[in-house]
């Protein structure tokens, strides 16, 4: 391929989704990944598209909670003390984030860039060949007590004014969606719009398939900066390669800031890395997916087995992976699910790009127009991604996209 019209870095689902949706305006498109297609945080999520899922993490209610989990190093948010001086400055933005005016903001942004996804998402997955991976059985939020279930509803109120469709159950409602929960848990809210896709790594492997047997090319290679010239950008690599395209699309999760940087742009991205196990598919009689938000994980139903995961590590890209937090969570998981087989598990630790309020980063570069910006999901980079590809592709072609891009500006902060 000669200069191709678009280079995307970053092979993970926001990144091939991007592609896909530029190659399907008719742009030439090269994906640059540093280790390949899925080998991120793409691979090992949970598997949603948790289109209900407006509330930012930046908000008072976590204010609330922090100080109880960080206490705990193995509890739902822990801050390693290695990490604890660096993350500083992103705590405090994060901090500012949780303001009452700066939440309802960040709730009226995210919800449009969800309703947008979820218009975009099985339109897309058709296109892709991919709808059959679809699954529509919603989520439980599970609670231990009536303080916990009643601290819960003014952010169902939220939701409920935005169109969300919920039901709030007693134990024997549950128990009729989702035999096996242990009673401790004494009441439950369940979103039937919650959807979830079979597999998410298989899925994104799905789309780097369906790319390249449409003339798009995927190479393995690690960018370290991007360079404006005449008509285009360079795109240097760590071997020294340079590659030129008119225009660029940095979709690289939690690497992405790096790359920014060369151009000038300090972004405060963090990374949340998440931990889970994965167990073999007759683990559980799993029905739907469950959240126990007191706890700070879920639990999945894929294809490929029971997903045992969640929890924010805010500890960076070098420290080394804490699995204790996965056995913890296996662990609960064990005791709140009655029968949960804990053998014959996987585990695993990935790196979620993550802005202090919550929203992605959507647009174009401070120092050339021709580079794109498109990280920083944190939990939601499978949910928003068909939305974020079809924002992406009407910046590439001149188009004017649906919903206001203000809100996630990569130079807001």
């Amino acid at each position: 391929m000669t200069r191709p019209d678009v280079i995307v870095i970053g092979a993970g689902v926001i990144g091939l989704s991007t592609a896909i949706a530029a190659q399907s305006r008719g742009l030439t498109v090269v994906v640059v990944d540093r280790e390949g297609p899925a080998a991120g945080a793409s691979a090992g999520n949970a598997g949603a598209f948790a289109f209900t899922d407006i509330l930012p993490l930046a908000s008072p209610g976590i204010l609330k909670k922090a100080p109880k989990w960080l206490l705990d190093p193995l509890g739902p948010l822990s801050v390693p003390p290695a990490y604890a001086l660096k993350i500083a400055p992103w705590m405090f933005r994060f901090w500012r984030a949780c303001q009452p005016s700066r939440v309802a903001h960040a709730i009226a942004a995210q919800t449009s860039l969800m309703d947008l996804s979820k218009v975009e998402l099985e339109p897309f997955l058709a296109a892709t060949e991919t709808l059959s991976m679809l699954r529509k059985e919603g989520n439980l939020q599970v609670y231990e007590s009536e303080a916990e279930f009643r601290a819960s509803l003014p952010g169902w109120e939220v939701r409920r004014n935005h169109g969300i469709e919920f039901q709030h159950l007693k134990s024997d409602e549950m128990a009729a969606i989702q035999p096996g929960l242990a009673s401790r848990f004494i009441l439950g809210t369940f979103t039937p719009g919650w959807y979830s896709i079979a597999d998410p790594k298989l899925y994104t492997l799905a789309l780097a398939q369906h790319f390249c047997s449409r003339g798009g090319l995927i190479e393995t290679a690690e960018i370290s900066a991007l360079r404006p010239v005449s008509g285009g950008v360079e795109v240097v690599a760590t071997d020294g390669k340079v590659r030129e395209a008119r225009k660029v699309v940095l979709a690289a999760g939690a690497f992405s800031h790096r790359i920014a940087k060369t151009l000038g742009e300090h972004i405060p991205l963090e990374t949340e890395r998440g931990y889970n196990t994965t167990l073999p598919a007759g683990a559980f009689d799993l029905r739907t997916q469950i959240t126990f938000g007191g706890h700070g994980f879920v639990v999945s139903k894929l294809s490929t087995g029971i997903r045992v995961g969640g929890a924010v590590e805010l500890g960076g890209l070098t420290l080394p992976a804490n699995f204790r937090r996965s056995e913890a969570m296996l662990q609960k998981a064990r005791s709140f699910l009655t029968g949960l087989k804990p053998e014959g598990g996987v585990q695993w630790m990935g790196f979620r790009p993550s802005l202090p309020d919550s929203l992605p980063a959507i647009g174009r570069a401070r120092a050339t127009p021709d580079v794109l910006y498109a990280f920083g999901h944190g939990h939601l980079g499978l949910t928003q991604s068909a939305g974020t590809a079809r924002l992406v592709a009407d910046l590439l072609t001149g188009q004017t996209p649906p919903i206001d891009l203000a809100s996630f500006s990569p130079q807001r902060f």
